[in-house]
């Protein structure tokens, strides 16, 4: 059993859905691992980790419509304002979706399904420089 810890900075441009597939894949197929787990885990409050599909973009906009209406900035009822109108429904969306994905590697690459890809959903309105931290698990090839 191996292991390969790595983590990738993700820059992004403000609210909404940047897929990582293309720079997580090549780091799962470097580490030489045929069969086992990849985790990912975002280092932020405001920030979280998808497996969504990746071939119309029309879905990723459906989703923040979505959650524009569920969670809209400035909402009066929260009292969580330091960093301004959208600080505290970032909270509440990386709440409702996940902070962490474990990803099945079969015969050295992502088990992902044909319309799957990896996004990191970015919910503040500014852009930020985001931590993502992979490991890989398994047996050698």
């Amino acid at each position: 059993m191996r292991q390969l810890s790595e983590t990738l900075v993700v820059v992004t441009r403000g609210r909404g859905l940047v897929e990582i597939t293309d720079k997580v894949s090549p780091l799962v197929t470097a580490s030489g691992i045929a069969n086992g787990l990849l985790t990912l885990f975002v280092r932020h409050t405001s920030a979280s980790l998808l497996i969504q599909e990746n071939a119309d973009p029309a879905v990723l906009r459906d989703l923040e419509r979505f959650f524009a209406r569920l969670v809209p900035d400035g909402d009066p009822h929260f009292e969580h304002r330091q960093e301004g109108p959208d600080d505290m429904p970032a909270h509440v969306r990386a709440a409702l979706t996940q902070t962490h994905l474990s990803i099945p590697v079969v015969d050295g690459a992502t088990a992902l399904g044909t319309w799957q890809g990896i996004f990191l959903y970015e919910h503040r309105t500014s852009g930020s420089p985001r931590e993502v931290v992979l490991n890989v698990m398994g047996e050698d090839q």
